[in-house]
């Protein structure tokens, strides 16, 4: 007989949930669907946590595109949402593009389906392609790049009279571009931000220039968010149709949001309300300058949910119910600042979304243990963030080394030697990367790559000697070296602008090919006719004769000196003082750094020779070579070897950026410092210079306060390669310069044994060593040993053709090579290789070993 317990004394028995890591837990994860399989356990939480907000805070290498995706296949899987119903965005088109490819690949079909997973622009602009009458444009509407917005606003800048070279169009569209980044329309610019253009034409000017797009029927990129939030607003039955769409809302790198898109996400990611319930109308708009609104005790950039440009108080103070979004980002890599990103908008994710659940990726697929023991200790210094640390199940590996230079030349000849020893050890040049924080760093990288023979490519822009400011500087030098140079002289005739034009090009073309001429001579000969019109007459006159008269002066001048004055004579440098856009300064630097690299040779000629070295490379995507590239362009990158030179007050931390933003400033740089780290997977080298040429003077230079934020236990403090231990004058040590022979080093490799044999043997001028010659440099630092390198008079002396490891580079004789094609030749340092290309008295060889090398012929022998 069964007998019936009485239902009131039933005791009742709680619920039960597997415990983390036990059977049931395995056994239920193994049963799962496959896209689950391997995940760790933080990463399944984030994938399964389908309701409510999400904040994924995933530190460097823990896997969060893997999340990303993943959670997009589990929610279609489950059936909480169609393909059509989910909003994902990222930053670039390359990121949109491997998630639907690693989609495809999960779910096969299902991607196809997807049409709202892309770009914030991309989304931004389909929604305002629907909705165009509503932004008084046609669906048809012209996207304008800068180049076309810049166009635009001359034409305002002349109908109104203003002076375009005091007030440059570019400044203007940098301006307009951060106010439509803070989702600021022309009525909302504070009257203090317009004042800083033509006087307080700014918003003026910024309204005048929406209505002319308006006629145009264009758009530029900021409208394409900028107007779906005006949309919003004045349209809430639209904004409702796009809330009930989407029932799942994913964003990718969130830390990088500026305000407008914060805007635009926080507008969709609120649950459709009723009618009568409030949720985005028009109401009264907070202060338009977040900076002059009242301070709350808890608002940290000005940029609080409740003060917010243009956000309805109903929205900022309370939403009762909230989408199904998911965040997924790094506060600790947030270092996009400089472009309008608010790092606070991550901090502030629990704020803007009440009961937002946050689960931290800290388990690090990438790197070894100390150097994310170093990364987590330097970040640990920051004050903005929400915390996390870093940690790896892999061995600890090798300790970030910490390396002192005398000067940045010695960082690069270390560098180059370090990078030589892994080569030889077998690991490909692919997985070695230099990053530096500044662009004109590059410089001595990529002279002392192309003396070496290294294959190397720059990541995120060109080459130095690549720039276009490079290039504009070496045409007018070119010009004065070789009067016939037509090419160097067709691309600064109107560089900076002198009203010649094309016409006038044209027609001297066809004066040089009349008479047989150089486009110089031409140019002579029509400003003595009456040919052109007097203005441009007059302009090509005064250049003709500047070329006239800075070919003379090269007699008596120094090189440096004379490239200085063409720079400042030509107009160029004035050029880009006046240019207001982001990366002015950094040109005027490169222009420094150009002027400050000539010193290393004798004279403008080999200079020139040396560049022609330079440029002379060839390599496509797939060769193998060493990655050069600026911090700010690694995110996201990962390679087996990291090296992280200039590590010096001033350069890193970069002083105006402290200057300009103070604390804030500090911060996004040691976030900077953390995403350099993080690039590595097996080693971090650090380098930092006792003495760096800044704005063309030597200075002495502090080591970076990063340093001594770097945990001892795992740093290890090594010598330099590059000739010696870091040192000097200034009381870190012994310089290698204080008790030396002519060209003693610390060198061990056969060019450099040969070149010092050449050298007793009596072969070559005395002291002629240049930038292998410790001889000269010797000289140079020895008269002043009690005060310290007297570095006004290293940049003032003459040197000799640079030499290095015993080549002569750039010294193109013209003469024939006595060595043929596939000829079997052998090089000290190189090995066995056969003859590939010739030019002159340059070589490229196909080395058994060592690869394809460009060397000078005199230094191999017929094997």
């Amino acid at each position: 007989m069964i007998r019936m317990t009485e239902p009131s004394k039933i005791t009742s028995v709680p619920d039960h949930q597997p415990a983390a890591g036990g059977i049931a837990a395995r056994a239920r994860a193994s049963v799962g669907p496959k896209y689950l399989s391997g995940l760790n356990p933080e990463q399944r939480e984030a994938v399964e946590t389908l309701d409510g907000p999400v904040l994924v805070l995933a530190g460097a290498g823990t896997g969060k595109t893997r999340v990303l995706t993943t959670r997009i296949a589990h929610i279609l899987s489950q059936g909480r949402a169609r393909p059509a119903e989910i909003l994902s965005v990222t930053f670039t088109n390359k990121a949109a593009r491997e998630m639907k490819h690693r989609l495809g690949q999960m779910l096969g079909h299902a991607v196809e389906g997807m049409p709202w997973l892309g770009t914030f622009h991309s989304i931004g602009g389909r929604i305002l392609r629907t909705h165009a009458e509503l932004a008084q444009l046609k669906s048809n509407f012209t996207v304008l790049d800068v180049d076309d917005q810049v166009r635009l606003l001359k034409q305002l800048l002349q109908a109104d009279n203003i002076d375009d070279k005091r007030w440059p169009a570019r400044m203007l569209a940098g301006l307009i571009d951060g106010w439509k980044n803070r989702g600021l329309t022309p009525s909302q610019v504070p009257s203090g931000e317009a004042a800083v253009f033509a006087n307080g034409k700014g918003g003026k000017l910024y309204a005048s220039y929406q209505e002319r797009l308006k006629i145009l029927n264009a758009a530029d990129f900021g409208d394409l968010l900028l107007e779906n939030i005006r949309i919003f607003r004045e349209h809430p039955d639209i904004l409702r149709q796009y809330q009930q769409r989407f029932k799942y809302i994913l964003v990718d790198e969130y830390q990088d949001t500026n305000v407008a898109q914060y805007l635009w996400l926080r507008l969709l990611s609120q649950a459709p309300a009723k009618q009568t319930t409030p949720t985005v109308i028009p109401g009264r708009l907070e202060e338009p300058n977040p900076e002059s609104s009242s301070e709350s005790e808890d608002r940290d950039s000005g940029f609080d949910a409740a003060h917010r440009p243009g956000m309805t108080e109903q929205v900022a103070v309370a939403t009762p119910h909230v989408k199904n979004i998911c965040c997924v980002g790094d506060d600790d890599q947030s270092i996009y600042g400089w472009r309008g990103a608010e790092v606070d908008n991550i901090l502030r994710f629990d704020h803007d979304f009440p009961g937002a659940k946050v689960i931290r990726l800290e388990r690090n697929y990438r790197s070894t243990g100390h150097i994310l023991a170093a990364a987590s200790h330097l970040i640990a210094h920051n004050e903005g963030r929400l915390g996390k640390t870093l940690r790896t199940e892999d061995q600890d590996g090798e300790k970030v080394t910490v390396t002192g230079s005398w000067d940045s030349e010695e960082e690069a000849r270390g560098i180059g030697e370090e990078i030589e020893q892994i080569q030889r050890q077998g690991e490909k040049l692919n997985e070695i990367a230099i990053l530096v924080r500044a662009s004109y760093q590059m410089r001595e990288f990529e002279d002392r790559f192309v003396t070496l023979g290294l294959p190397y490519r720059v990541i995120g822009g060109p080459r130095f000697y690549e720039r276009a400011e490079i290039r504009d500087a070496l045409a007018y030098l070119r010009v004065i070296n070789s009067p016939a140079d037509d090419l160097a002289f067709e691309r600064i005739v109107n560089t900076p602008k002198r009203g010649l034009g094309d016409a006038t090009v044209q027609m001297l073309h066809d004066h040089a090919r009349k008479r047989r001429i150089p486009l110089f001579e031409a140019a002579r000969a029509v400003v003595e006719t009456d040919e052109l019109k007097p203005k441009a007459r007059g302009s090509l006159r005064d250049l003709v004769a500047q070329f006239d008269r800075w070919r003379a002066q090269r007699e008596v001048t120094a090189h440096t000196d004379l490239a200085q004055i063409v720079l400042d004579e030509s107009g160029y440098t004035e050029m880009w003082q006046k240019d207001r856009s982001a990366d002015a300064a950094g040109r005027l630097e490169n222009l420094k750094e150009l002027v400050r690299s000539m010193e290393e040779f004798e004279n403008l000629q080999g200079f020139l020779e040396h560049i022609s070295l330079v440029m002379d490379r060839d390599g496509g995507a797939e060769e193998d070579a060493v990655s050069l590239m600026t911090l700010h362009s690694a995110k996201g990158l990962e390679f087996d070897n990291v090296f992280l030179p200039g590590w010096e007050e001033g350069l890193f931390p970069s002083q105006r950026t402290l200057d300009e933003q103070g604390r804030a400033g500090l911060e996004e740089e040691r976030r900077l410092g953390h995403v350099g780290l993080t690039r590595a997977r097996r080693r971090a080298m650090i380098y930092f210079a006792t003495n760096r040429r800044i704005h063309g003077t030597w200075s002495t230079t502090i080591p970076s306060r990063f340093l001594d934020e770097l945990p001892a236990a795992n740093v290890e403090i090594t010598e330099s390669k590059g000739g010696s231990a870091w040192g000097g004058t200034g009381g870190y040590g012994a310089s290698r310069f204080d008790d030396m022979e002519a060209f003693g080093s610390s060198y061990t490799t056969p060019g450099w044994q040969r070149a010092q044999a050449n050298r007793n043997r009596g072969g070559g001028r005395t002291g002629a060593g240049g930038h292998g010659s410790f001889e000269e440099e010797a000289a140079t630092f020895s008269s002043s040993s009690s005060s310290g390198p007297d570095f006004g008079s290293f940049s003032s002396r003459r040197r000799g053709p640079m030499t290095i490891e015993g080549e002569l580079v750039a010294k193109s004789t013209g003469t024939t090579s006595e060595f043929s094609l596939s000829d079997r030749v052998f090089h000290q340092k190189f090995g066995y290789g056969r003859v590939t290309k010739i030019d002159g008295n340059k070589l490229t060889i196909a080395f058994d070993k060592a690869g394809e090398k460009k060397v000078v012929d005199s230094f191999v022998q017929r094997a």
